[in-house]
């Protein structure tokens, strides 16, 4: 680690207390009272899950469209042959192609943040598994990356539209927003997560379901916030986030 991220990791550890657990709308205060890096840091939030990620139906999977996107635009890459090739370029897909894009990603292509397939295609994507994978870019039936309906799904990653998964350690990880984005549209955004991890929840889920809330900046520490008080965001006034003032 650098001295000079040395000095800002400690300048920013010494706004908060690392233990404690903030109410959702002053950890994003916090988060934005860090100094600020070079670039437009991204915001993360890491939910720590009770889930038991062994059992295939404790395991989560989803897509969601956050109400004020990520704040970059999505690069789309789409697997189709004929018709379907053109209607994934007329929605505005990136990277558009079938055997000729599937041997470009096998020899280590991966310039984009969500990858289409139609049914057709499988067979060929199928094998790219080792590929886009541990990258979590696989088509998927479940989160609607494999369709016939290229258009909606184009346009829908385009809009902002993400994947959020459960890791082996049962912990989800997911972008909401950029630093330089409005506190009220961070909160909008980490409700939405939150309410849909709670929509999510396998019913075969024992024991206490969220363990730890972390939201953290690209190169920030992380401050705990409070899994009980997610309901508070929907009652406070838009002003409020921006009216917690850190010592």
């Amino acid at each position: 680690m650098s001295s000079k991220r040395g000095k800002r990791y400690s300048d920013s550890y010494d706004k908060f207390d690392r233990e404690q657990q903030y109410p959702p709308a002053e950890a994003v205060s916090l988060i934005k009272e860090f100094g600020p890096a070079k670039f437009d840091e991204t915001v993360e939030c890491h939910i720590r899950t009770g889930l038991n990620v062994r059992h295939a139906d404790e395991q989560l999977r989803g897509t969601i469209a956050l109400p004020n996107g990520l704040g970059k635009e999505m690069t789309v890459a789409v697997f189709a042959k004929g018709e379907k090739a053109r209607e994934a370029e007329e929605a505005g897909a990136d990277h558009v192609g079938d055997d000729d894009l599937a041997a470009k990603v096998e020899e280590g292509f991966t310039d984009f943040d969500v990858a289409i397939a139609t049914p057709d295609m499988m067979p060929v994507v199928g094998k790219l598994g080792r590929v886009l994978g541990p990258q979590g870019k696989m088509p998927n039936p479940k989160v609607g990356t494999v369709t016939n309906d290229i258009a909606k799904a184009v346009g829908e990653s385009k809009a902002g539209k993400v994947e959020y998964r459960t890791d082996r350690f049962a912990i989800v990880h997911l972008p909401i927003g950029k630093a330089g984005f409005e506190a009220r549209a961070l909160l909008e955004n980490y409700a939405a997560l939150i309410e849909e991890i709670q929509r999510a929840k396998p019913a075969s889920a024992k024991g206490r379901y969220i363990h730890t809330i972390t939201l953290t900046t690209t190169m920030g520490p992380g401050v705990r916030v409070d899994p009980a008080r997610t309901r508070d965001i929907v009652e406070e006034p838009a002003a409020t986030a921006e009216e917690h003032v850190v010592a």
